[in-house]
């Protein structure tokens, strides 16, 4: 079976440290094998990289670290040097072996070094990243290094946002990066509707070395999507895509808990392969993560709280309050939280982390 994980790497409010530990224990026993911490809104591991961790933090991720191992699972970290490609010079390189050693003190198991949401107009920049990468590779006691490309996607929307990618871009990093080091790819689309074998195939040889897939599926961040729950079964993701993946990772939801159910259909799909359905899947998740009668209460109402959204349900947002508000479970305390805009984002937010 694939190697499943969480890459908690959403923009919004983080998890709390009990929420990740529920979510790593349920979801290990199906197959979830790692959890890298990397929300967008945790500032030392993006804009105020330089910066050491507050010390409370330092605890925290300490705390996680060992529940992970207690439980077989991977924990790793995700660092976003902002845009440190761009002069990697002493101080910069100093500042980052810092923050390495800083990490290690955590017994981290995988490292991600991002570089998305960065600027990409640059003509060497395959150069510079590899530059960077096999700098922290020799700095890193990280059994498994990552790399999340600034062009992670074919997507033209980085483009628009990042400027024109070099061409050849990933040829060139396919050629310059070390083997052992992990590459991350969204896929077609930056939240990919399905992936193919063809697609999957043809980046790794682009890459040379297998993907290391970055699934922007349940994740419901900015301000469009927060305005809808994502709670339907994976689709388009048969089990043969498998062989062209080093590891599939979820991005996940705002809402910790609700996030199971469409993560353990993903351990179905596998599991199933060409007898997977994904209704079926999402029924039988449901029932595990929130049981009976709150799972066919979900069932019920999935076209008004995954494609109708927020802004469109009118009176009936009301309605559906008093529905969820009169369970006494967790799950339904999420649902009742997205219904006040407890996980609303705006785009500045967005901006910002």
């Amino acid at each position: 079976m694939t190697e499943l994980g969480i890459i908690e790497g959403y923009f919004g409010n983080p998890w709390n440290w009990d929420a990740r530990a529920s979510v790593m224990r349920l979801l290990a026993p199906r197959g979830y094998s790692f959890f890298i911490y990397a929300p967008k809104a945790n500032a030392f591991l993006r804009r105020r990289w330089r910066e050491p961790h507050p010390d409370a933090e330092v605890q925290e991720l300490m705390t996680f670290a060992q529940a992970c191992r207690a439980a077989g699972v991977r924990f790793g970290v995700g660092l976003s040097p902002y845009e440190a490609y761009l002069s990697f010079d002493d101080a910069t390189r100093a500042a980052l072996g810092a923050k390495l050693a800083q990490l290690d003190a955590l017994g981290i198991d995988d490292l991600a070094i991002l570089f998305d949401d960065m600027r990409g107009d640059i003509a060497d920049l395959a150069a510079r990243q590899a530059d960077m990468m096999h700098f922290v590779a020799a700095r890193t006691r990280a059994s498994r290094i990552i790399f999340c490309p600034t062009y992670y996607s074919d997507d033209p929307v980085l483009d628009r946002a990042f400027g024109k990618r070099p061409a050849n871009y990933l040829e060139q990093l396919g050629a310059a990066l070390d083997p052992a080091i992990n590459v991350f790819w969204t896929g077609e689309e930056v939240c990919a509707r399905e992936y193919s074998v063809g697609h999957l195939s043809r980046i790794a040889d682009q890459l040379r070395r297998k993907v290391f897939l970055w699934d922007n599926y349940p994740v419901n961040d900015g301000t469009r999507m927060s305005q809808h729950l994502h709670l339907r079964g994976f689709t388009g993701r048969p089990a043969a895509i498998g062989q062209w993946l080093s590891a599939h990772a979820v991005n996940p939801a705002l809402q910790p808990l609700l996030s199971c159910i469409p993560a353990l259909t993903l351990a179905a799909s596998y599991a199933a392969g060409n007898d997977y359905a994904y209704r079926a899947a999402f029924r039988a998740a449901a029932r595990e993560v929130a049981g009976e009668p709150l799972a066919t209460m979900l069932d019920e109402d999935i076209l008004a709280l995954q494609d109708v959204g927020l802004f469109r349900l009118g009176e009936r947002r009301k309605t559906l309050r008093a529905r969820y508000a009169a369970v006494d479970h967790p799950a339904a305390r999420e649902v009742v939280a997205w219904l006040d805009d407890v996980y609303a984002i705006t785009d500045e937010a967005v901006k910002t982390q």
